[in-house]
């Protein structure tokens, strides 16, 4: 069983930034592939950015430019950097641990809440 915990959600002002950490257990980590996913009420889940095993990076339209994901295999962590945060940034975002070698539909996390209000 992959724990999944996401910290770092809070309310920022827009414009402002915010750094989300998602932590993942299993001594594969590095073979996981990392995605961050958003979903605002009443909104489906989208994803956010994905970083895949060789580091490859991967976001969606809305955020290219303003957020950047990166990983650390050694501390099994991945960061969602958001810069130039906007009131439609606002949402539940959530970390995904892509392993089918262990589970199909990979492994979530509880999610965090990120406001963008003034």
């Amino acid at each position: 069983q992959v724990q999944v915990v996401e910290s770092g959600g809070d309310l920022v002002q827009p414009g402002g930034s915010l750094r989300l950490s998602c932590t993942a257990s299993g001594s594969t980590f590095s073979r996981y592939a990392m995605d961050w996913y958003r979903q605002a009420p009443g909104k489906r889940r989208e994803l956010v950015a994905q970083i895949i095993s060789n580091g490859m990076t991967n976001y969606a339209d809305s955020v290219k430019g303003r957020f950047t994901i990166s990983r650390d295999n050694a501390r099994n962590t991945v960061w969602l950097q958001m810069n130039s945060l906007k009131p439609e940034d606002t949402a539940a975002y959530y970390c995904h641990a892509g392993a089918p070698f262990l589970k199909p539909e990979g492994y979530w996390g509880q999610g965090t809440q990120v406001t963008v209000s003034s």
